[in-house]
Protein backbone atom coordinates (compact mmCIF):
# COMPACT_ATOMS: atom_id res chain seq x y z
CA UNK A 1 0.00 0.00 0.00
CA UNK A 2 1.51 3.40 -0.65
CA UNK A 3 -0.26 5.52 1.56
CA UNK A 4 0.75 9.41 2.36
CA UNK A 5 0.78 11.12 5.54
CA UNK A 6 -1.79 13.41 5.79
CA UNK A 7 -3.17 14.75 8.99
CA UNK A 8 -1.10 15.25 11.96
CA UNK A 9 -1.96 15.41 15.61
CA UNK A 10 -0.33 18.34 17.72
CA UNK A 11 -0.05 18.21 21.32
CA UNK A 12 2.34 20.75 23.51
CA UNK A 13 3.34 21.81 19.71
CA UNK A 14 4.91 18.41 19.44
CA UNK A 15 3.63 15.80 16.75
CA UNK A 16 1.62 13.07 18.68
CA UNK A 17 -0.09 11.08 16.25
CA UNK A 18 -0.19 10.92 12.63
CA UNK A 19 -3.32 9.55 9.85
CA UNK A 20 -2.31 8.19 6.63
CA UNK A 21 -4.23 7.88 3.83
CA UNK A 22 -4.61 8.80 -0.09
CA UNK A 23 -6.31 11.86 -2.47
CA UNK A 24 -7.47 11.31 -6.07
CA UNK A 25 -8.18 14.33 -7.96
CA UNK A 26 -9.90 14.33 -11.63
CA UNK A 27 -11.59 15.87 -14.17
CA UNK A 28 -15.02 14.73 -16.22
CA UNK A 29 -13.00 12.39 -18.13
CA UNK A 30 -11.32 10.53 -15.32
CA UNK A 31 -7.52 12.30 -16.25
CA UNK A 32 -6.12 11.96 -13.07
CA UNK A 33 -5.21 15.87 -12.01
CA UNK A 34 -3.78 15.83 -8.30
CA UNK A 35 -3.13 13.29 -5.91
CA UNK A 36 -1.07 11.92 -2.66
CA UNK A 37 -0.57 8.31 -1.77
CA UNK A 38 -2.26 6.38 -4.18
CA UNK A 39 -4.82 7.29 -6.39
CA UNK A 40 -6.22 4.04 -6.95
CA UNK A 41 -5.90 3.08 -3.58
CA UNK A 42 -9.15 0.48 -3.51
CA UNK A 43 -11.31 1.90 -0.77
CA UNK A 44 -14.84 0.33 -0.15
CA UNK A 45 -17.24 3.33 -0.86
CA UNK A 46 -19.73 3.02 1.73
CA UNK A 47 -22.26 5.67 1.47
CA UNK A 48 -20.87 7.54 -0.74
CA UNK A 49 -22.42 5.26 -3.54
CA UNK A 50 -25.85 6.20 -2.71
CA UNK A 51 -26.82 8.71 -5.28
CA UNK A 52 -25.95 5.57 -7.92
CA UNK A 53 -27.35 2.78 -5.99
CA UNK A 54 -30.68 5.21 -6.55
CA UNK A 55 -29.93 5.47 -10.54
CA UNK A 56 -31.83 2.20 -10.95
CA UNK A 57 -34.94 3.41 -9.89
CA UNK A 58 -34.80 7.03 -11.33
CA UNK A 59 -34.24 4.92 -14.50
CA UNK A 60 -37.15 3.17 -14.49
CA UNK A 61 -39.01 6.49 -13.33
CA UNK A 62 -39.65 5.44 -10.14
CA UNK A 63 -39.20 8.77 -8.74
CA UNK A 64 -42.20 9.67 -11.26
CA UNK A 65 -44.50 7.05 -10.72
CA UNK A 66 -44.65 7.37 -7.15
CA UNK A 67 -44.44 11.18 -7.01
CA UNK A 68 -41.19 11.47 -5.41
CA UNK A 69 -40.39 15.18 -4.99
CA UNK A 70 -36.88 16.59 -5.02
CA UNK A 71 -36.80 16.23 -1.19
CA UNK A 72 -37.44 12.53 -1.17
CA UNK A 73 -35.09 11.62 -3.97
CA UNK A 74 -32.58 13.53 -1.51
CA UNK A 75 -33.44 11.15 1.18
CA UNK A 76 -32.57 8.36 -1.63
CA UNK A 77 -28.90 9.55 -1.32
CA UNK A 78 -29.10 10.23 2.55
CA UNK A 79 -26.70 9.67 5.35
CA UNK A 80 -29.84 11.39 7.55
CA UNK A 81 -29.71 12.01 11.05
CA UNK A 82 -32.77 10.75 12.62
CA UNK A 83 -33.97 14.53 12.65
CA UNK A 84 -37.80 14.52 12.24
CA UNK A 85 -37.45 16.46 9.08
CA UNK A 86 -35.61 13.13 7.72
CA UNK A 87 -37.87 10.07 9.50
CA UNK A 88 -41.32 12.02 8.28
CA UNK A 89 -40.04 12.15 4.85
CA UNK A 90 -38.60 8.67 4.84
CA UNK A 91 -42.13 7.92 6.09
CA UNK A 92 -44.31 9.20 3.22
CA UNK A 93 -41.56 7.64 0.68
CA UNK A 94 -42.68 4.02 2.35
CA UNK A 95 -46.61 5.06 2.35
CA UNK A 96 -46.40 6.55 -1.11
CA UNK A 97 -44.71 2.65 -2.16
CA UNK A 98 -47.34 1.03 -0.14
CA UNK A 99 -45.00 -0.14 2.39
CA UNK A 100 -44.34 0.87 6.05
CA UNK A 101 -41.42 0.59 8.80
CA UNK A 102 -41.67 -3.20 9.10
CA UNK A 103 -40.41 -3.90 5.59
CA UNK A 104 -37.10 -2.45 5.88
CA UNK A 105 -34.00 -4.17 6.17
CA UNK A 106 -31.43 -1.69 7.49
CA UNK A 107 -31.79 -2.36 11.12
CA UNK A 108 -32.22 0.11 13.42
CA UNK A 109 -29.14 2.39 15.61
CA UNK A 110 -29.83 5.27 17.71
CA UNK A 111 -30.30 8.28 15.55
CA UNK A 112 -26.96 10.21 14.45
CA UNK A 113 -27.70 13.77 15.68
CA UNK A 114 -27.27 12.57 19.23
CA UNK A 115 -23.67 11.99 18.87
CA UNK A 116 -23.48 15.09 16.30
CA UNK A 117 -24.87 17.51 19.63
CA UNK A 118 -22.67 15.11 21.79
CA UNK A 119 -25.47 14.17 24.22
CA UNK A 120 -27.16 10.60 25.30
CA UNK A 121 -31.25 9.89 23.97
CA UNK A 122 -33.19 10.86 26.84
CA UNK A 123 -34.55 8.10 29.51
CA UNK A 124 -36.30 5.76 27.97
CA UNK A 125 -36.46 6.56 24.06
CA UNK A 126 -37.24 4.15 21.53
CA UNK A 127 -36.28 4.19 17.57
CA UNK A 128 -37.17 2.28 14.71
CA UNK A 129 -35.64 1.79 11.36
CA UNK A 130 -36.90 4.81 10.44
CA UNK A 131 -34.02 6.27 12.35
CA UNK A 132 -31.89 4.23 10.59
CA UNK A 133 -28.93 6.88 8.37
CA UNK A 134 -30.35 5.02 5.07
CA UNK A 135 -33.26 4.23 5.58
CA UNK A 136 -34.27 6.22 3.00
CA UNK A 137 -32.11 4.61 0.34
CA UNK A 138 -34.24 1.45 1.44
CA UNK A 139 -37.20 3.33 1.00
CA UNK A 140 -36.28 4.25 -2.80
CA UNK A 141 -35.15 -0.22 -3.03
CA UNK A 142 -38.61 -1.00 -1.65
CA UNK A 143 -40.18 0.94 -3.98
CA UNK A 144 -38.16 -0.65 -7.53
CA UNK A 145 -39.22 -3.72 -6.08
CA UNK A 146 -43.15 -2.49 -6.05
CA UNK A 147 -42.58 -1.01 -8.85
CA UNK A 148 -41.28 -4.17 -10.76
CA UNK A 149 -43.03 -6.87 -9.00
CA UNK A 150 -39.80 -7.84 -7.00
CA UNK A 151 -39.90 -9.71 -3.31
CA UNK A 152 -39.59 -7.53 -0.75
CA UNK A 153 -38.30 -9.92 2.00
CA UNK A 154 -34.66 -10.54 0.40
CA UNK A 155 -33.92 -7.31 -1.24
CA UNK A 156 -30.98 -6.58 -0.07
CA UNK A 157 -29.76 -10.35 -0.64
CA UNK A 158 -26.84 -9.34 -3.47
CA UNK A 159 -28.35 -12.06 -6.05
CA UNK A 160 -31.49 -9.88 -5.90
CA UNK A 161 -32.44 -8.10 -9.17
CA UNK A 162 -32.51 -4.98 -7.71
CA UNK A 163 -28.72 -5.46 -6.29
CA UNK A 164 -27.89 -6.47 -9.66
CA UNK A 165 -29.02 -3.46 -10.98
CA UNK A 166 -27.80 -1.50 -8.32
CA UNK A 167 -23.88 -3.48 -9.19
CA UNK A 168 -24.54 -2.42 -12.23
CA UNK A 169 -25.34 0.99 -12.36
CA UNK A 170 -22.04 1.52 -9.43
CA UNK A 171 -19.77 -0.29 -12.16
CA UNK A 172 -20.73 2.10 -15.46
CA UNK A 173 -20.63 5.77 -13.64
CA UNK A 174 -17.02 4.66 -12.39
CA UNK A 175 -16.46 3.41 -15.22
CA UNK A 176 -15.04 -0.27 -14.48
CA UNK A 177 -16.47 -3.65 -15.11
CA UNK A 178 -18.74 -4.97 -12.59
CA UNK A 179 -17.03 -8.08 -11.97
CA UNK A 180 -14.06 -6.05 -11.34
CA UNK A 181 -15.36 -5.09 -8.47
CA UNK A 182 -15.19 -6.14 -4.90
CA UNK A 183 -17.98 -7.17 -2.35
CA UNK A 184 -18.85 -6.32 1.06
CA UNK A 185 -21.65 -6.03 3.21
CA UNK A 186 -22.56 -2.62 3.97
CA UNK A 187 -24.08 -1.69 7.98
CA UNK A 188 -27.04 -1.32 6.81
CA UNK A 189 -27.31 -4.78 5.24
CA UNK A 190 -26.99 -3.78 1.63
CA UNK A 191 -24.29 -4.92 -0.58
CA UNK A 192 -21.07 -2.33 -0.99
CA UNK A 193 -18.61 -2.20 -3.44
CA UNK A 194 -14.78 -1.37 -3.48
CA UNK A 195 -13.26 0.93 -5.99
CA UNK A 196 -10.03 2.48 -6.85
CA UNK A 197 -10.48 6.01 -5.59
CA UNK A 198 -10.07 7.90 -8.63
CA UNK A 199 -12.65 6.18 -10.09
CA UNK A 200 -14.89 7.13 -7.10
CA UNK A 201 -13.63 10.38 -7.56
CA UNK A 202 -14.71 10.25 -11.43
CA UNK A 203 -17.80 9.24 -10.03
CA UNK A 204 -18.43 12.14 -8.32
CA UNK A 205 -17.36 14.29 -11.34
CA UNK A 206 -20.13 12.83 -13.52
CA UNK A 207 -22.46 13.38 -10.80
CA UNK A 208 -21.85 17.19 -10.59
CA UNK A 209 -22.00 17.41 -14.28
CA UNK A 210 -25.83 17.15 -14.17
CA UNK A 211 -27.58 17.64 -17.28
CA UNK A 212 -24.53 17.47 -19.11
CA UNK A 213 -23.45 14.18 -18.27
CA UNK A 214 -23.61 12.43 -21.52
CA UNK A 215 -24.94 9.28 -20.50
CA UNK A 216 -26.88 9.70 -17.57
CA UNK A 217 -27.93 13.09 -18.57
CA UNK A 218 -31.32 14.57 -16.93
CA UNK A 219 -31.28 11.55 -14.21
CA UNK A 220 -27.63 12.65 -12.31
CA UNK A 221 -28.88 16.10 -12.69
CA UNK A 222 -32.04 15.29 -10.89
CA UNK A 223 -30.18 13.71 -8.02
CA UNK A 224 -27.37 16.76 -8.56
CA UNK A 225 -30.02 19.22 -7.84
CA UNK A 226 -32.04 17.39 -5.09
CA UNK A 227 -28.74 16.73 -3.14
CA UNK A 228 -27.21 20.44 -3.46
CA UNK A 229 -30.85 21.60 -3.19
CA UNK A 230 -31.56 20.03 -0.02
CA UNK A 231 -28.49 19.55 1.54
CA UNK A 232 -29.97 19.25 5.29
CA UNK A 233 -31.67 16.29 4.63
CA UNK A 234 -28.50 14.45 2.49
CA UNK A 235 -26.64 14.67 6.47
CA UNK A 236 -28.30 16.62 8.90
CA UNK A 237 -28.30 19.36 11.25
CA UNK A 238 -24.41 20.18 12.30
CA UNK A 239 -23.19 17.30 9.80
CA UNK A 240 -20.09 17.94 8.17
CA UNK A 241 -21.42 17.50 4.54
CA UNK A 242 -24.36 20.36 5.03
CA UNK A 243 -21.07 22.41 5.35
CA UNK A 244 -19.57 21.71 2.15
CA UNK A 245 -22.64 22.24 0.43
CA UNK A 246 -23.05 25.23 1.86
CA UNK A 247 -19.89 26.73 1.59
CA UNK A 248 -20.74 26.41 -2.39
CA UNK A 249 -24.68 26.10 -2.96
CA UNK A 250 -25.53 24.52 -6.25
CA UNK A 251 -22.25 24.09 -6.73
CA UNK A 252 -20.24 21.23 -5.00
CA UNK A 253 -22.41 17.86 -4.49
CA UNK A 254 -20.85 15.99 -1.00
CA UNK A 255 -21.12 12.70 1.11
CA UNK A 256 -19.01 10.98 3.42
CA UNK A 257 -18.99 6.85 3.83
CA UNK A 258 -18.25 5.12 6.98
CA UNK A 259 -14.70 4.27 7.89
CA UNK A 260 -13.46 8.10 6.76
CA UNK A 261 -13.99 8.28 2.87
CA UNK A 262 -14.87 12.09 2.01
CA UNK A 263 -16.28 12.66 -2.10
CA UNK A 264 -17.01 15.80 -3.66
CA UNK A 265 -17.77 16.61 -6.87
CA UNK A 266 -17.64 20.24 -8.12
CA UNK A 267 -19.79 21.34 -11.20
CA UNK A 268 -18.07 24.79 -11.96
CA UNK A 269 -14.70 22.97 -12.16
CA UNK A 270 -15.34 19.58 -13.88
CA UNK A 271 -13.45 17.85 -10.78
CA UNK A 272 -14.26 15.06 -8.88
CA UNK A 273 -12.45 14.17 -5.34
CA UNK A 274 -11.94 11.75 -3.02
CA UNK A 275 -10.46 10.95 0.10
CA UNK A 276 -9.64 7.82 2.46
CA UNK A 277 -8.05 7.97 5.74
CA UNK A 278 -6.43 4.29 6.08
CA UNK A 279 -7.11 3.80 9.78
CA UNK A 280 -11.15 4.73 9.35
CA UNK A 281 -11.00 8.24 11.85
CA UNK A 282 -13.23 10.76 10.56
CA UNK A 283 -11.16 13.73 12.71
CA UNK A 284 -8.73 13.45 10.16
CA UNK A 285 -11.03 13.42 7.23
CA UNK A 286 -12.02 16.49 7.33
CA UNK A 287 -8.53 18.78 7.65
CA UNK A 288 -7.79 16.87 4.88
CA UNK A 289 -10.55 17.21 2.23
CA UNK A 290 -10.34 21.33 3.01
CA UNK A 291 -6.67 20.88 2.19
CA UNK A 292 -7.52 19.38 -0.79
CA UNK A 293 -9.38 22.11 -1.54
CA UNK A 294 -7.10 24.52 -0.65
CA UNK A 295 -4.52 22.92 -2.48
CA UNK A 296 -6.38 22.96 -5.80
CA UNK A 297 -7.44 26.52 -5.69
CA UNK A 298 -10.99 25.91 -5.27
CA UNK A 299 -11.39 27.02 -1.64
CA UNK A 300 -8.87 29.95 -0.98
CA UNK A 301 -9.65 29.92 2.68
CA UNK A 302 -12.03 27.81 4.69
CA UNK A 303 -12.37 31.09 7.29
CA UNK A 304 -15.77 32.85 7.10
CA UNK A 305 -17.35 29.88 5.74
CA UNK A 306 -19.38 26.69 7.14
CA UNK A 307 -16.56 25.06 7.23
CA UNK A 308 -14.40 27.09 9.27
CA UNK A 309 -14.61 24.41 12.19
CA UNK A 310 -13.96 21.60 10.57
CA UNK A 311 -10.52 22.76 8.84
CA UNK A 312 -7.76 22.71 11.76
CA UNK A 313 -10.19 21.28 14.71
CA UNK A 314 -8.77 22.04 17.99
CA UNK A 315 -8.78 19.18 20.63
CA UNK A 316 -10.07 19.99 23.79
CA UNK A 317 -9.78 17.90 27.55
CA UNK A 318 -12.86 16.71 29.53
CA UNK A 319 -12.01 20.36 31.42
CA UNK A 320 -12.82 21.73 28.26
CA UNK A 321 -8.96 23.09 28.04
CA UNK A 322 -7.48 23.20 24.96
CA UNK A 323 -5.14 20.55 24.57
CA UNK A 324 -3.89 20.67 21.05
CA UNK A 325 -5.22 20.41 17.06
CA UNK A 326 -5.59 18.27 13.94
CA UNK A 327 -3.68 19.73 10.96
CA UNK A 328 -3.74 18.64 7.57
CA UNK A 329 0.50 17.95 6.42
CA UNK A 330 0.33 16.95 3.08
CA UNK A 331 1.06 18.69 -0.27
CA UNK A 332 -0.72 17.25 -3.64
CA UNK A 333 1.27 15.86 -6.39
CA UNK A 334 0.25 17.41 -9.46
CA UNK A 335 0.25 15.32 -12.32
CA UNK A 336 0.50 15.89 -16.34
Amino acid sequence: MMLAPLVEVIRGGQLESVHYGAVAVVDTRGKLLYHAGDPDFLTFTRSTIKPFQALPFLRAGGHEKFGFDSREIALLCASHSGEPMHTHTVQGMLAKAGCDEHHLRCGCHVPMHYSVQDKAPPAGATFTQLHNNCSGKHAGFLAYCVQHGEPLDNYVDPGHPLQQAVRDSVAQIAGIPAAAMAMGIDGCSAPNYALPLSRLAFSYARLAQGDAEPQYGSLTGELFRAMTTHPELVSGSGRSDLAFMQTAPGDWVAKIGAEAVQVIGIRSAGLGIAVKIADGSTRALFPATISVLRQIGILPSADATPLASWAQPQLNNFRGLPTGEVRAAFTLTKDN
